[in-house]
Order: structure tokens, then C-alpha cells, then sequence
């Protein structure tokens, strides 16, 4: 199983600086991709700006975003273009996650609509495969520049609702699973499975799945503020990530033998700290 570290792109008050640290030292430390989450109405920074900074201060390790909200790019050609670029200027690093998203103010905000998400979304994901395949758009030609794979970049789809799980082994290279643990993960991968399988997909679909952690003297209240905040617009599934956090070493060990167990490919650690200490603790207990 691969370790991926998520950048504390989310974490309020982190920096730049904080960013690109964090990048240089975990592609140093070994870590198989390094990831970022995706929101709008948050103080956090934007995906595909953040990787196409850590894919210029880096050269080997994955990056991934875990997860893009989709439907919140409702200009589908420019998101192919955006999306290509960080591609092509990372030399084919790029790992594309996406969902659906839930939150409205999202979606207010953007100006997108929240109920018929889920079939813009897949209407989104047809578009991005022709334009990746090089269909004609106008005098010039095709929207550039081209990903490093003609089909784009390796896709990997998340949900857990029938409809995302069947999208998703329709579309995607893989699954994966939120921030609601192991448990959550070992049904939603079954149901991927049994998916893709009925989707008539042949080879081994990618496994992945985020998992807060914590560590250092501060560790219990540093996952409280964060994961209280982050999820603040829903106290209770607040808690229950907050019940699934990994705070202190040996719970971040248990917790990636249950992933292993349970046949996950990659997880990516998501910090709740921006304290680069956070990656020389983390990479001690890996």
C-alpha cells in the first residue's frame, strides 16, 4: 500500500511558503503522491493552482487531488485546460479526483446547480473526454495544450450513492473513499467492485482513501479546531470524523494496517496542522 501526504492547503493560516515546504519534503521523505482537498466558500487555496506550484518545486511524486468538485467548474473547456495544463507542466504527475460535492453554499457561490449535480457531472466528464481526445473547437482547432495521456490524466472518482459508485467505474481509473474511515471504505470499495465489474471494465481499478491524522504534543486539540471548523456546517458528521481521526503514533499505525487489511491502494494523510514538524513526525511512523 502507497502513502500519499495531503498539503495543509485546507488548514487555515497556512502560508505559501508552508505549501511548498511541505511539498519539497515529501517527496524527500518518500511519499507516493501528495494531495489536496477541494472546497469553495473556506479559506483554503485552490487545487490545480497549489499542485502546479508543488509540481514546480518537485520532479517524481504523484499529485492528486482528492477531491475536485466537479460541478463547480461549470465552464467545462477552460477546467480541460486548466486541468491539462498542471498535467503537462508537471510531466503527467497528475492524478485527477472528483465527486460531486454536497455543500450548498458551494454551489451558491459558484452559481451552479446543487440538485442536478450529479447528472452535470457526468455530462462534464463526456465533455472532458472529447476535448482531452483532441475534438475540433473551432478555427485553431482543438483546446490545448494536450494531456500526457490522449484519454487525460489518470481519473479517480468518489461517492458512495449507487449513481456515483456506477459513474465512477464508468468514467474513472479507481474509487475513492471520504474522510468517514475504514469502515465506510471496505463497503464502498465492495460496491465499486461489484461496479466495475458489471461495467464490463477489465484490469485492476486504483483503491484510495483520506485519513486525518495528528501528531505531536498538540495533537488532540489541533484535529478538534480543525475538523470542528472544517465541518462545521455539520456538527455531527463533525464528530464522527473527529472519532476517525488518527491522533498520536500508534493510532496512526492501526489505522493504515486497517486500510492495508482492507485492500486500499493509497492512502492519502491529511494533516490538521500546517507545522511541517507534522511530516518528519509522520514519516517516523511509516
Amino acid at each position: 500500500m502507497d502513502f500519499g501526504l495531503a498539503l495543509p492547503s485546507s488548514v487555515p493560516g497556512s502560508t505559501a511558503q508552508d505549501l511548498l515546504d511541505w511539498s519539497v519534503e515529501g517527496e524527500r521523505a518518500g511519499f507516493s503522491s501528495l494531495a489536496v482537498l477541494d472546497r469553495l466558500v473556506y479559506d483554503n487555496f485552490d487545487c490545480l493552482t497549489t499542485l502546479a506550484a508543488a509540481a514546480a518545486v518537485t520532479e517524481r511524486v504523484r499529485l492528486t487531488t482528492a477531491i475536485l468538485i466537479g460541478p463547480l467548474h461549470t465552464n467545462t473547456a477552460l477546467l480541460a485546460k486548466q486541468v491539462a495544463t498542471v498535467d503537462r507542466i508537471s510531466g503527467g504527475r497528475l492524478t485527477l479526483g472528483m465527486a460531486v460535492g454536497a455543500r450548498p453554499d458551494d454551489f451558491k457561490a459558484s452559481g451552479a446547480d446543487h440538485a442536478r449535480r450529479g447528472r452535470n457531472f457526468t455530462a462534464q466528464l463526456e465533455e472532458l473526454r472529447r476535448i482531452w481526445a483532441g475534438e475540433r473547437r473551432g478555427i485553431a482547432g482543438a483546446i490545448g495544450p494536450a494531456p500526457s495521456r490522449p484519454t487525460g490524466p489518470e481519473l479517480i472518482l468518489g461517492g458512495h450513492a449507487p449513481g456515483a459508485v456506477a459513474r465512477a467505474a464508468r468514467f474513472g481509473d479507481g474509487w475513492i473513499s471520504g474522510s468517514g474511515g475504514v469502515g465506510m471504505f471496505t463497503g464502498g470499495a465492495a460496491a465499486f467492485r461489484a461496479a466495475w465489474q458489471q461495467a464490463g471494465r477489465t484490469g485492476k481499478p486504483r483503491l484510495l482513501a483520506l485519513a486525518y491524522y495528528s501528531l505531536g504534543d498538540r495533537a488532540e486539540e489541533n484535529a478538534k479546531a480543525y475538523i470542528d471548523d472544517y465541518y462545521g456546517f455539520a456538527p455531527p458528521y463533525a464528530q464522527a470524523v473527529l472519532r476517525g481521526t488518527s491522533i498520536g503514533e500508534e493510532a496512526v499505525a492501526r489505522t493504515l494496517r486497517a486500510y492495508e487489511e482492507a485492500g486500499c491502494d493509497e492512502v492519502l494523510l491529511v494533516p490538521c496542522s500546517s507545522d511541517l514538524d507534522q511530516v518528519k513526525r509522520l514519516t517516523a511512523v511509516l
